[in-house]
């Protein structure tokens, strides 16, 4: 029982500050305006890790390499205590389970990037109907346009809606659930 109360602590604080990476990565990737308070906030969390690992790893051009890693080792620390407080012998397993693990959080880390993206686009869809002048809304703004005007060149509006965010909705979830969840259960069906 104790490590069920274990695990579900260890899932909520690394879940949490992967997705507080992984915002801090793709506002820098967007160009988001770091003076939103919500940014401020993502910023204030990560800065621990961040800083001292940018002394280390340089980012590449607009891509920050280093908060991208710390999102994935994350994951990874994640995936081995679950494994750990489950019960299974990771130190005595062999080689397969600590590539099965790197493999798990990669593909978390990608469905936590859809997961985001496709909860950005529903809540900036939400506001616009609601209150547009929201002060979230430019940040909702520049984190959804790289990936909805991919969507726009092809779903012309109708009338005065804008299709975009439906189809991507859509788009993402399909994807989560045929794609990545599948891949997922084939890499836990090796152990």
């Amino acid at each position: 029982m104790i490590n069920n109360a274990i695990l579900f602590l260890l899932e909520a604080i690394l879940g949490l500050l992967s997705i507080a990476f992984l915002l801090r990565f793709y506002f820098q990737l967007t160009k988001a305006s770091f003076q939103n308070q919500f940014a401020q906030l993502i910023v204030t969390v990560t800065n621990f890790a961040v800083k001292p690992l940018r002394r280390v790893i340089p980012g590449l051009g607009k891509i920050d390499i280093s908060t991208l890693l710390l999102a994935y080792l994350t994951q990874v620390a994640l995936h081995f205590f679950t494994f750990l407080l489950n019960g299974f012998p990771v130190f005595v397993a062999g080689n397969t389970v600590w590539l099965v693990m790197l493999g798990l959080a990669l593909i978390d880390i990608v469905s936590l990037s859809i997961s985001i993206f496709l909860y950005t686009v529903l809540i900036q869809a939400v506001l616009s109907w609601i209150n547009p002048h929201t002060p979230a809304a430019p940040i909702l703004y520049s984190l959804t346009n790289p990936v909805l005007r991919i969507f726009r060149k092809y779903i012309p509006p109708a009338g005065n809606f804008d299709l975009s965010p439906l189809v991507f909705i859509i788009a993402a979830q399909l994807v989560l659930t045929t794609i990545l969840v599948p891949l997922k259960n084939n890499l836990l069906s090796i152990l």
